[in-house]
């Protein structure tokens, strides 16, 4: 029998795993592999597929920021309608409600500091029952999505002395 979440969590990590790989791993048929992922999409479990890029590598320049948003919620819409006017900018690479000090955090990438200030500025900031904004920007990633950036290489061997 399929273990659905067996099998979600090991694409979660690795979108690239072959349907025959998972077949073995999950000790099921290709055939049952297929069709559970298809189910998953059309049930809306399976978003998409991403590749994580250390644009850091690269000549791009990019800038992402953590912009905490204090809201005053809509009646009858609380806070979705405005998260929607927020997630619709193609800036806005994640938008999240959140509990404590803000009520929305949203993650923003663009190409310079000036670009994500003046959004905040421009289209973040004056909308209606925005209360306030408090923008943290990245200056190194670690770790994302369970993904380490740096992966230092240890030498394991035993040091020899003759």
């Amino acid at each position: 029998m399929l273990n659905r979440i067996e099998l979600l969590q090991l694409i979660e990590h690795n979108a690239r795993i072959s349907n025959k790989d998972l077949a073995v791993m999950l000790n099921v048929s290709e055939d049952e592999i297929a069709a559970e992922l298809e189910a998953c999409k059309k049930e809306n479990l399976i978003l998409g597929y991403n590749t994580m890029i250390n644009w850091e590598q690269t000549e791009k320049e990019t800038v992402t920021a953590l912009i905490e948003v204090r809201i005053t919620p809509q009646r009858n819409q609380g806070f979705d309608k405005i998260a929607s006017q927020f997630y619709r900018y193609p800036q806005v690479s994640s938008c999240y409600l959140m509990s404590g000090g803000f009520d929305l955090m949203l993650i923003i990438e663009d190409s310079t500091l000036r670009e994500v200030a003046q959004f905040v500025a421009e289209k973040i900031a004056p909308l209606e029952g925005v209360l306030s904004t408090s923008t943290h920007f990245i200056l190194k990633k670690y770790k994302s999505n369970g993904t380490l950036y740096e992966q230092k290489q240890v030498d394991h061997r035993e040091a020899v002395i003759l």
